[in-house]
């Protein structure tokens, strides 16, 4: 990482204020360069940066020198005003100096690497970035504080301490060590894998709040699924006629329900037809809501069960349309929430039962999500190794061992690295061996 480098840190276009970013060691020379002298660390200044005689602008400027910056190495901020002229004209200043633009991620790829941060804060920038509701970024936020790598770091004492109690029977048979010492990993080993086995049963929690939601609407034909559809997204995203079966495809809509980002879906009507454009709608549908964590069975009354009776699951929710007409709507055992697209009747209480629903599923547990499929199979791997090398552990140590050490590569990946060192300090604080 010889290189300095520089990237606009807001959005591109006209605007008040546009901030460069530099990082590298070349920042100081490049700053003396711009006519930006007399700096103190993290202290704003204004300053004319000019290049070959020509003036760029009067800037703020602001300089941070390493370790104490977000990458790690010497960093500065140039604060400009925001045309595009101006932009322009300090990035070809920039680019002439020897500095080049910035990869996508590169600087908080330096942080990583620099040790400022661990691959699951790194990610948690990129969440935060993205965050569109206030669950999204409280959860990308909590995992930048470290909050989820404090979890993962417990995990790699308590293996850490395992292989320890392993390796120090296997490698030092001869020195003052208890007899059976391996042994004597067996709880630590059974805590650790409850623990995991907790984190990858809730792993689905952090993925849902960072990438949304899935409720999908099934029903029969002519049931109001489109029009309960635009009900709740507040617009005429979906075509409603009289005609049954006007809903050929899977209709998508994204909202924000108390606070939580979803994804809403409408679906085809569940039936059985000879029209191969309807068949394949009702193949979408069904395969939909087989992957929604709820659907909404919209029925009305005098509805046959049908179908869709076969998609729903324990905790789903039958609503009621067609509240203005008279008739009984059969629930199979789940809970009913009677309402009226047309009349706006009892739609508050479905926007409330959602929004609880939502903070009950995404909130409340103890173990801090897991935001990425990439980090539930690296416990998933770590929970099987785990496992692995409980079962081994009274028959061969050093198999555990071998287990252990595929579980502690499986950790690894998501935050850092587990070394030899890491392993021998355990051993060694642990153990008066060789005395």
């Amino acid at each position: 990482m010889t290189d300095t480098i520089f990237a606009l840190a807001t959005p591109p276009g006209r605007g008040a204020i546009a901030v460069l970013r530099l990082s590298g060691p070349a920042v100081e020379q490049t700053l003396t360069a711009l006519g930006a002298t007399r700096l103190k660390p993290r202290m704003a200044s204004v300053r004319d940066l000019a290049h070959d005689g020509v003036r760029i602008d009067q800037a703020l400027v602001l300089r941070f020198v390493a370790p104490h910056s977000y990458t790690g190495e010497d960093c500065a901020e140039l604060h400009l005003h925001g045309g595009r002229a101006v932009v322009e004209a300090a990035s070809q200043a920039l680019i002439a100096l020897g500095v080049r633009p910035a990869e996508p991620g590169e600087f908080t790829r330096r942080a990583f690497q620099n040790g400022r941060m661990d691959l699951a804060q790194a990610e948690a920038v990129a969440d935060l970035i993205d965050a569109e509701t206030t669950a999204q970024a409280r959860q990308a936020l909590g995992q930048l504080d470290g909050r989820l790598s404090e979890t993962y770091a417990g995990f790699r004492r308590d293996l850490l301490h395992a292989l320890a109690l392993v390796e120090a029977e296997i490698d030092f048979p001869d020195e003052d060590v208890p007899d059976n010492l391996a042994r004597t990993a067996g709880p630590v080993l059974d805590r650790l894998a409850e623990d995991l086995r907790r984190a990858v049963e809730t792993g689905r929690r952090g993925e849902r709040v960072r990438d949304g939601y899935r409720i999908v609407l099934i029903g029969e034909t002519n049931a109001g699924k489109s029009s309960l559809f635009n009900a709740l997204v507040a617009r005429e995203a979906a075509i409603v006629t009289p005609i049954a079966g006007t809903t050929r495809d899977v209709l998508d809509a994204d909202l924000i329900i108390g606070g939580y980002a979803v994804t809403l879906s409408d679906t085809a009507g569940l039936r059985d037809s000879d029209d191969p454009i309807e068949a394949e709608g009702v193949r979408r549908a069904r395969a939909r809501a087989e992957q929604a964590d709820l659907r909404l069975w919209v029925r009305a009354p005098g509805d046959p069960d049908g179908v869709a009776a076969d998609y729903v699951r324990p905790g789903d929710l039958v609503v009621a349309n067609k509240a203005d007409l008279e008739g009984a709507v059969p629930n199979r055992g789940l809970e009913v929430l009677t309402v009226s697209t047309r009349s706006g009747e009892g739609m508050s209480r479905l926007h409330d039962w959602l929004a609880a629903r939502l903070a009950r599923d995404l909130s409340g547990a103890d173990f801090p999500a897991v935001t990425r499929e990439r980090h539930r199979l690296r416990l998933t791997e770590a929970l099987a190794a785990v496992e692995a090398g409980r079962k081994a552990l009274d028959i061969a140590p050093e198999m555990a061992g071998d287990d252990l050490r595929r579980a502690a590569a499986a950790l690894s990946r998501v935050t850092g690295e587990v070394g030899v060192e890491d392993i021998l300090g355990e051993v060694f604080s642990s153990f008066c061996i060789g005395k």
